[in-house]
């Protein structure tokens, strides 16, 4: 096995470097986790036949890894002394092979690797005399660190350090398929993208995301792979439709109801489409897309400003086409009343052309391993569509779901369809004695969770009780408080944890615009209805 290098200047320039180890693994079980991984990856002795999928006998979660652009993953082994020195506690995992490599080596890093590099590997007596049957690479992406890291290390939000130190690795697309194994050099053979290191590649992908001009850029490097290519496309892409529509300056939009769907005898689904789509820019038709957890603001014929959760399917939500579902409240104001008795199909509406995202996704981050919604009701709504998400892309997760009887479960066949994957799903039916036990979820939280609540009041103070008493962080749970967002008239809120300043919120505003306008993505608590809002 290799020895962790301690000593070696990550700042000099690399031209040629030896490759320690090359290993390789099937895909297994994560200890802990009803999910799938190939980062246990184990020692290949003697020469593997590397093809432009990557090592033979290698496997990995095709949804976040592998591919062209994802053949081979390499790793600087340098690094493990200095994770080992700031996290004594998994010191022991921090040895080569921790990250999940195929290459190891000690001098290669993320300060001297460039985008576009070409490198040929092979023993330095078949380098010299046949150079071209040796294997070709060519580094094509940043590693993006997911919740696996965590888990691997057992360190709670440690994925997102990798990125903030830029000790993620790399990933090599397979230029011309050979063979590779330990001992084999890795020369340089051409750099094209000399300015364009992998540290300085995730200042922009990752630190500081709102430079234009450098989204520009990177958008155009064609070495550069299809993931992180494709993101800073889409950040050039939106930040030209922000101004076009700035220009615009239009800040209602008008959508008429195309489908009226009793779910339940109080709660009614309605699916919206602009009359007037917004087209996204060429090959970037991900530019309108909702994300899941997204709020719309409409207005109602009798004056009223109403903020509702969108409960489209997590793929097929857009600024032109969403789904609401209302529950008809029995105190209406006037917003659920209006919706039941009043909206059909044909029915045009004004909706406010900026959604808010709402529920904190912490899988973007690759943060947190596993995720628990807990809802009432049509609490449902808030968290429907990201629980899809997480099941579409393997992430752990389960709902527990409160409802009045089995006649009160709206959009059946697809929490149905949720059992079906990574997320588990339980009813509790209030007619047949089932009880949400929010204690005994809080209780026995799995290590590493986020988890968010959303529902009628006595749930939502029931929550807020069981996670003081338990001592859950802050950053680990979510409380989702239609209430508070849902006025439509003017109030007012106190934040008690900024020195009880009071935030104004108008008829037309929701309060967590008035909140991220004020405070940005700080954590804030508000009373009287002492509901937490964490926002991004």
């Amino acid at each position: 096995m290799a020895e962790p290098q301690s000593k070696v200047d990550l700042y000099a320039p690399f031209e040629r470097d030896t490759i320690l180890e090359v290993r390789a693994s099937k895909m297994k079980k994560m200890r802990g986790l009803d999910v799938m991984s190939g980062i246990d990856k184990t020692i290949i002795d003697g020469p593997v036949y590397v093809s432009r999928t990557g090592l033979e006998g290698d496997e990995s979660d095709p949804t976040f890894h592998g591919g062209i652009d994802k053949a081979v993953h390499g790793y600087c082994s340098s690094h493990y002394p200095t994770w080992a020195s700031e996290y004594p506690s998994a010191a022991s995992a921090f040895v080569p092979g921790g990250f999940g490599e195929n290459l190891v080596t000690a001098h290669m890093n993320e300060r001297n690797v460039c985008i576009g590099d070409t490198m040929l590997v092979g023993s330095p007596s078949i380098l010299t005399t046949n150079p071209d049957s040796c294997l070709l690479l060519q580094v094509s992406l940043p590693r993006q660190p997911c919740f696996k890291l965590n888990h691997r290390f057992q360190l709670k939000k440690f994925a997102p350090l990798t990125w903030k130190h830029s000790r993620t690795g790399w990933y090599y697309r397979v230029l011309r398929p050979g063979l590779v194994q330990a001992g084999d050099e890795i020369r340089l053979l051409s750099r094209p993208h000399p300015q364009w290191s992998i540290e300085r590649i995730q200042e922009y992908l990752h630190r500081n995301q709102d430079d234009e001009a450098m989204n520009a850029e990177l958008s155009q490097i064609e070495e550069l792979g299809a993931e992180s290519r494709d993101a800073f496309k889409a950040r050039v892409a939106r930040s030209a439709a922000r101004k076009k529509r700035a220009e615009k300056a239009a800040r209602w939009r008008e959508f008429r109801v195309v489908e009226r769907r009793q779910e339940t005898p109080r709660i009614v689904s309605f699916v919206l489409e602009a009359i007037d789509p917004i087209v996204p820019p060429p090959g970037d038709e991900k530019s309108i897309l909702l994300k899941p957890g997204a709020h719309a603001r409409v207005k109602l014929g009798n004056g009223l400003v109403r903020a509702y959760s969108i409960v489209s399917p997590h793929d097929d939500c857009s600024v032109n086409r969403f789904q609401l579902g209302i529950a008809l409240e029995p105190n209406s104001r006037g917003g659920s009343a209006f919706f039941h008795s009043h909206v059909f199909e044909g029915h045009l509406l004004q909706v406010s052309a900026n959604f808010t995202n709402a529920v904190p996704n912490g899988a973007s981050a690759g943060g947190i391993s596993h995720y628990i919604y807990v809802a009432g009701g049509v609490g449902i709504t808030a968290f429907l569509s990201s629980l899809e998400h997480f099941q579409s892309i393997h992430v752990s997760c389960e709902l527990h779901y409160a409802v009045r009887s089995s006649d009160d479960l709206p959009f059946r066949e697809r929490l149905e369809n949720l059992n079906k994957g990574t997320c588990a799903v339980k009813i509790y039916d209030k007619t047949k004695g089932e009880r949400l036990n929010i204690e005994g979820i809080v209780k026995d939280i799995p290590w590493n969770t986020l988890i968010y609540f959303c529902g009628p009041r006595s749930l939502m103070l029931d929550a807020a009780e069981q996670v003081k008493k338990y001592r859950i962080p802050e950053g680990e749970v979510h409380f989702e408080a239609f209430e508070a967002d849902i006025s439509g008239d003017p109030f007012e809120v106190v934040v008690a944890n900024r020195d009880n300043k009071t935030v104004q919120v108008g008829g037309e505003e929701t309060l967590l615009e008035v909140l991220q306008k004020e405070f940005g993505d700080e954590e804030v608590e508000v009373s009287p209805k002492h509901s937490k809002y964490s926002h991004v």
